[in-house]
């Protein structure tokens, strides 16, 4: 069979792009926290991480809104962050300056909400005790050949302060999450992930919640949201003010109890 010089080219050329498709690795990209206060439509069952399975009413620092799910490693700047150096001792949240990978800005705002409403995704407001889903774009590191890393959880100790150091949030770290909880998709870069962990005890205020990923050893990645807790127990409040009143005047008590005995004992001698 005889080609004409033109289907042989048009054949070639078919060709050399299929092979040039085939032999493309599949990028693997890095994540960022997606949501800090994912809500389920249904309780109960298997978790639906996807759009279609809930909606998000808080999220990080100057998230903007509006962009599809996984996509905010293809803007400018981009929403990973990888800390660089030591990274126990790195900036624990973007400044969109310093890291191997700087991300966008995600410094602690004065007043903190000025980082949300507007173009930018709402606050998280939540309680303790309350059960908080935080979600994240798998960006291919969730296949059969990937290890099971583990999402750090850490949040701050003190409220309404300025961010504490990296050493200070990991001695505050309270949950670990599975990285590869994701639902099914076609397009393993857009799976969608996340886990849920209960918000400890933490008197009322507002408080830093970093979301932290190890891909490969030493390699971590970072997001940074601030929350609002309320039903804290707040130490100051005026029902701990009475019971530890109470307690004070107890040991008061008991202190000039034993002062009694031992100059009765004294005296004995």
């Amino acid at each position: 069979m005889l080609f004409s010089t033109t289907t042989y080219t048009t054949i070639l050329a078919a060709t050399l792009a299929i092979i040039s498709l085939s032999s493309v690795p599949t990028v693997q990209a890095h994540s960022w926290a997606d949501c800090i206060k994912w809500k389920f439509n249904h309780s109960g069952g298997k978790q639906d991480w996807t759009n279609k399975g809930g909606k998000c009413l808080g999220y990080a620092r100057r998230f903007p809104l509006g962009k599809e799910f996984g996509s905010l490693d293809q803007v400018d700047p981009s929403r990973h962050y990888q800390q660089a150096g030591n990274p126990n001792t790195a900036l624990p949240c973007s400044d969109h300056k310093h890291g191997r990978d700087v991300g966008s800005d995600e410094t602690r705002a004065n007043p903190p909400s000025a980082a949300y409403g507007g173009k930018y995704g709402a606050m998280t407001v939540t309680s303790v005790g309350d059960t908080l889903c935080v979600r994240w774009p798998a960006k291919n590191h969730a296949e059969k050949n990937e290890d099971n890393t583990q999402v750090q959880i850490n949040l701050s100790k003190n409220k309404d302060s300025k961010d504490p150091t990296q050493q200070e949030l990991l001695k505050n770290t309270v949950a670990l999450l599975p990285y590869k909880n994701c639902n099914a998709n076609s397009n393993s870069d857009r799976r969608a992930c996340g886990g849920c962990f209960k918000v400890p005890v933490r008197a009322q205020g507002t408080y830093l919640l970093q979301w932290r990923w190890e891909l490969n050893k030493g390699e971590w990645y970072t997001s940074c949201a601030d929350i609002q807790i309320s039903g804290g127990g707040d130490a100051g409040g005026p029902v701990s003010k009475i019971v530890n009143s109470i307690v004070n005047a107890a040991k008061e008590k008991k202190g000039k109890g034993k002062k009694g005995k031992g100059k009765k004992g004294k005296g004995k001698h």
